[in-house]
């Protein structure tokens, strides 16, 4: 039976996590310049990636990092490092890479990893799915990380219009911005990481 306590709380979760209004600054920065028509397709291929990443860790995510031997707050400290990484590029304008592997490198890092699936995501549906003891508290879990997805396409799809409406010197602006709320969510995954690895100590 689907358990709607169960998809309502892990969406929820989902959603402050990954936070699909405070994505799409980013998401508009890191497309600028570029046809619609491949904007749409970065979005689409970055919300693909994500959910491939957390299908993966929501199966096998325990094992892979017990394997890998692996922490969760290492997890944390290493995306946080990637994010600042790509902040600081935003925060400076640097612009030079090649335009395919900018492409690339913005459908699948940062957008798909670490910033739609990033830890926090990957942690909260590993601990879903081992919670979940039932076959309809299953496919909840499952439901709501399938509708979180749909929200995050359809959040950066018509985001696009907005490019149209603020034009090249908007663009700046939003890129400016994006590269620092980007290096504050950075730091602060930095920090719980160190934190979590005190905790532990």
């Amino acid at each position: 039976m689907f358990d709607f306590a169960v998809f309502g709380s892990l969406f929820l979760t989902l959603f402050v996590i990954m936070d699909p209004p405070g994505i799409t600054p980013i998401f508009l920065a890191l497309t600028a310049g570029r046809p619609a028509k491949m904007q749409r397709h970065m979005a689409f291929q970055a919300v693909c990636v994500a959910f491939g990443v957390i299908v993966v860790f929501g199966i096998l995510g325990q094992q892979i990092l017990d394997y890998l031997h692996v922490s969760v707050p290492a997890l944390m400290i290493a995306g946080g490092l990637l994010l600042l990484l790509i902040a600081l590029d935003l925060l400076t304008g640097k612009t030079d890479e090649p335009q395919q592997t900018k492409d690339v490198n913005v459908a699948l890092v940062p957008l798909g990893m670490p910033l739609l699936a990033g830890p926090g995501a990957i942690v909260s549906v590993i601990l879903a799915v081992q919670h979940a003891d039932s076959v309809g508290t299953q496919v909840s879990v499952w439901c709501a990380i399938l509708a979180m997805h749909l929200v995050l396409w359809a959040t950066m799809r018509y985001s696009l219009v907005i490019i149209r409406v603020i034009k090249d010197g908007g663009v700046v602006l939003v890129t400016r911005l994006a590269g620092m709320m980007l290096s504050a969510i950075a730091v602060q995954q930095i920090i719980n990481g160190i934190t979590q690895v005190i905790k532990g100590a």
